[in-house]
């Protein structure tokens, strides 16, 4: 099926590494590119895969805004003016640029915004969050947190053991799903009938090495953005994508030839990537997670970026302690 690309798509590839965030509505400098965006994960050898859920417990309640304890990240945060992020610009309804106001906004950036103002206070009526948006791909998100380029990272970041030992995690913030989205048109009703063709799925993404596992017999081919497997489903050089049900909701969302298939291939815990020297960082961010989840900004979010696509939920996911 010939298809031309959206104009939201088409326009999403013109975005690269420098972006124009919330922090003082000016362009944002491109982050530097990381050396190792292309390594392998390091092998899980001291995780242990039944604890991998478990984070670190805040260290009581939240200090006060602008009253950091001195010392730790955070002041360090503070101090700076703005907290910087490594997210994404092409997920719609998880971290995208919106067209009118030129702001990256979903999901992720919500939480984003609520660790920020955790630090520094909510901004006045109109005026923006203290963050900072880095732009980054699939592949680069662990080597920003290694190099300190960026403060946390929140791209649909899946929590694993073998991530454990290149980063640190906050608790769940989200659970997604692995699906599969073809076209509109396609008889397919699960990954098996896909066999032999050509499935796209981010590079450097659990998505891809779940992808593999489940049916040896597909043809991978990867992007290093959402958006670049959309546009290779959309000029028919793949015939479906794979990926979190999170992300496939926005794909659909913007192509009309599209669908997401029901099968649900595994569980993608999401957590806020922080480098692992970061321990305190940790703590409080599993504080702010714990507070936006406790006074229903969390289930706004949710029931606004969404619910809409993905149904509604009970209650946000419980966070598990103990690292």
């Amino acid at each position: 099926m010939k298809k031309l690309i959206p104009i939201a798509a088409a326009t999403a590839l013109l975005l690269t590494a420098c972006g124009t965030g919330n922090y003082a509505a000016t362009e944002i400098p491109a982050a530097p590119q990381p050396t190792t965006s292309s390594a392998a994960p390091a092998p899980a050898e001291s995780c242990d895969k039944t604890k991998e859920l478990a984070s670190y417990a805040p260290d009581g309640p939240l200090p006060a805004p602008m009253q950091m304890p001195a010392g730790t990240t955070m002041a360090d945060i503070q101090k700076r003016g703005r907290l910087i992020a490594g997210v994404s610009a092409d997920s719609l309804h998880l971290g995208s640029r919106n067209p009118i106001t030129g702001q990256i906004e979903g999901f992720d950036i919500d939480m984003i915004n609520a660790v920020a103002d955790a630090i520094f206070g909510p901004p006045a009526k109109g005026q923006p969050h203290k963050v900072e948006f880095r732009v980054i791909s699939s592949p680069q998100r662990i080597p920003v947190l290694q190099q300190n380029l960026v403060d946390i990272v929140a791209r649909n970041i899946t929590i694993n053991c073998a991530r454990w030992n290149q980063i640190a995690f906050s608790a769940e913030y989200y659970r997604s799903g692995q699906k599969t989205l073809v076209q509109l048109d396609s008889k397919a009703t699960k990954l098996a009938d896909l066999s032999g063709q050509t499935i796209c799925a981010p590079a450097g993404s659990t998505s891809l090495d779940n992808l593999k596992k489940a049916n040896p017999k597909i043809k991978p081919v990867t992007a290093d953005s959402d958006t670049g497997c959309l546009v290779l489903f959309q000029q028919g050089k793949a015939a479906g994508i794979s990926g979190d049900d999170t992300v496939l909701a926005g794909d659909a969302a913007q192509d009309p030839y599209a669908k997401v298939l029901t099968e649900r291939i595994s569980d993608e815990p999401y957590g806020l990537g922080i480098n692992k020297n970061n321990i305190e960082f940790v703590k409080f961010v599993n504080g702010v997670l714990e507070k936006i989840k406790t006074d229903g900004t969390w289930m706004g979010s949710y029931n606004k970026w969404l619910m809409p696509d993905l149904g509604k939920l009970p209650a946000p996911p419980v966070a598990v302690y103990g690292r």
